[in-house]
This record gives structure tokens, sequence and C-alpha cells, in this order.
């Protein structure tokens, strides 16, 4: 097979892999339980996606994950003083907003910046 079919077929099963992952995490938002599937399809198949630039997806979706959870996390226990609520509103927003970024990029063909936070 030609370098560059193989290529593109191992960019397109990228693709998809993060199309599936960007759904269940829009999905987590309704039915929280499917971004565990998420995180768990980036981590293995985050090898198999190195090299292309779809990888820069799955970077994006991992690091989504950790921080929304770890905001999630710190609102919850600040809901003693009421802050989470707002706090937790925040996380909320932010989150939709990295999840479309994100999908908007792949969706264009392009790879996002996952070394910036916003």
């Amino acid at each position: 097979m030609d370098q560059t079919v193989a290529d593109d077929a191992r960019t397109s099963d990228a693709k998809r892999l993060a199309t599936i992952c960007y759904a269940l995490y829009a999905l987590s938002c309704l039915v929280g339980i499917t971004a565990i599937a998420a995180i768990i399809i980036n981590y293995l198949k985050r090898d198999d996606v190195a090299g292309t630039w779809v990888a820069s997806h799955f970077e994006w979706q991992i690091k989504t994950f950790w921080y929304a959870l770890a905001g999630a996390i710190v609102s919850w226990l600040l809901m003693i003083v009421l802050i989470g609520f707002p706090m937790f509103l925040a996380v909320v927003v932010w989150t939709i907003y990295r999840i479309v970024k994100g999908w908007l990029a792949l969706a264009d063909g392009k790879p996002v910046d996952a070394s910036k936070l916003v």
C-alpha cells in the first residue's frame, strides 16, 4: 500500500475517533458518565494518533477533561460558602467552549493549540 494512502487512512481514523470523543464529551454535559468513556479512548488511542494533526485534539480533550474535573471538584467543595455555585457554572461554560472550539477546528481539518487552556 502507498504510504500516502496509509497516512490518509490513519488520519481519517484518528479524526473519526476525535469526533466520537467530542460527541461523548458534549453528551457528558447531560450524562456525566460519557466523559469517562471519552477519556479512556483518548488515552488508549493517543499513541495511534501521534504524528498526525489530530493528535492536538486528543491532547486538547485530555486537558479539558482533567481541568474540568478539577474545577468541578473545587466548585463542589466551595458550595458550602456559596461561591462554588457560580464557579461551577463558569466551569461548565468553559468546558462547553472548549468542546465547541475543538470540534469546530476538527471539522475544519485544523489542529487545535493544545498548549493553551483557553
